[in-house]
């Protein structure tokens, strides 16, 4: 075989048995082969870690798996000036972990849209949740969360027996609920939340971007950046602007 041909077998095999792929050529004198050999135990290795990691992030999971179906939980969107807060929940698979699945703020935002898509494809189930800017003006920034969270739980199927909450208890959720400081760093179900919550409110405020293309939505997604602040002052808030958030800002200026 050629190392072509070499290079394609080893990318195709599964990881249980690519050491024993490699152990194939371990022999072969030739440079290229010795370096593909090289390459692909360091993916092993990278596997293995990966699982490592994955594995610390299951604890909580593996702590309350008695008391039944369980559900991680997070929002995105308490922060900025514009737009909704978007909460999401999500059932993991138990027979599997899914890789890379990380607190979102750790993740590159080309990472989380790849792992968006692997998460609505093997996740349990996936509920999204929203309160809109209005809704937040009304009823404050945290019963809107609230609101957003129990909004992605109630979309859940099946419906869940634990929610394992980034930081929060729920209000009016009856179910039996976990609440974990930094959760999206120590619970891969709350960190996959974490994922869905922030790519699924990103692509609202991208989506705003093209009705309000002044205000640079698509790039600080409602943040207070200095991009957004001069916008302000020069255009005003648009309709999906936070009063709430930006009378005191605009009345200092």
């Amino acid at each position: 075989m050629n190392a072509r041909e070499i290079d394609l077998l080893l990318s195709r095999t599964p990881y249980e048995e690519l050491h024993a792929a490699c152990m194939t050529f371990k022999d072969d004198e030739r440079t290229s082969v010795k370096n593909l050999v090289r390459k692909y135990e360091k993916k092993l290795e990278n596997y293995r870690n990966e699982l490592k990691r994955l594995d610390q992030m299951m604890i909580y999971e593996r702590k309350y798996a008695d008391l039944g179906l369980i559900a991680g939980i997070d929002e995105a969107g308490r922060g900025p000036l514009a737009g909704p807060v978007v909460a999401a929940a999500v059932i993991l698979p138990k027979d599997h972990p899914i890789l890379y699945v990380n607190d979102s703020k750790q993740l590159s935002e080309k990472k989380r849209e790849a792992l968006y898509d692997v998460i609505m494809k093997e996740a349990v189930s996936v509920g999204v949740g929203m309160a809109s800017e209005k809704v937040i003006d009304e009823i404050n920034i945290l019963q809107a969360t609230y609101r957003a969270m129990r909004e992605a739980v109630s979309k859940l199927t099946p419906y869940p027996d634990v929610t394992l909450n980034d930081a929060v208890t729920i209000p009016e959720l009856s179910l039996h609920q976990v609440p974990i400081i930094k959760g999206d760093a120590k619970s891969a179900s709350i960190a996959a939340a974490s994922i869905i919550a922030k790519v699924s409110r990103d692509r609202i405020m991208k989506e705003y971007d093209k009705l309000y293309p002044e205000y640079g939505f698509a790039s600080h997604k409602g943040y207070g950046s200095q991009q957004h602040m001069e916008a302000l002052r020069q255009y005003g808030p648009c309709t999906i602007h936070r009063m709430t958030f930006i009378e005191g800002i605009l009345s200092h200026e």
